[in-house]
């Protein structure tokens, strides 16, 4: 997730993203700028200082709410809306106070036609896995539904032969 405070900006992420390094945040194309991870929103003004804050965070809901209702900040936040599952993450607890949305997509790696959803292509089941292009790509509808399909084909065949395996043991 990224969030920028506009006119003076501060570019953050969360700490836990160290796919490509700390301090900065890079596309999966590889464009790159720098920023400052943090743990936590609320560790923004100690960072910046307070004389900075002033010139422009808890949670991230609480956080907008400060710096856009009480400071006169203009805040801007990007985010995935959903995780693996397509199920809610991220942005979408701040929708009801923001002024405007904007969805954008990427392109399918399979097809090339719009995507708006992410598949894992590994069988990890943990609902938060930072990572890249080894484990997430773009897909469109089709594709998100067809790759599940896949996956749950492969598990089926992989229990079938262990089953197999186990029962000439």
């Amino acid at each position: 997730m990224f969030i920028f405070v506009c006119r003076n900006a501060a570019v953050i992420k969360s700490s836990k993203d160290t796919r490509y390094g700390l301090d900065s945040i890079v596309t999966h194309d590889g464009e790159k700028l720098s920023c400052w991870p943090l743990e936590a929103l609320s560790s923004f003004k100690e960072r910046i200082g307070l004389e900075a804050y002033h010139k422009f965070f808890e949670d991230l809901y609480d956080f907008c709410i400060k710096a856009a209702d009480h400071d006169g900040k203009t805040v801007i936040v990007a985010g995935l809306d959903g995780d693996y599952l397509r199920r809610s993450f991220g942005v979408l607890d701040i929708i009801p106070i923001a002024d405007s949305v904007t969805k954008l997509k990427a392109r399918c790696e399979v097809c090339g036609k719009p995507a708006f959803f992410t598949l894992r292509k590994t069988e990890e089941t943990e609902r938060e896995v930072v990572a890249g292009a080894d484990v997430y790509m773009p897909v469109c509808r089709n594709h998100y539904v067809t790759g599940q399909k896949v996956k749950q084909a492969a598990r089926n065949v992989l229990e079938t032969h262990n089953l197999q395996c186990g029962s000439f043991l």
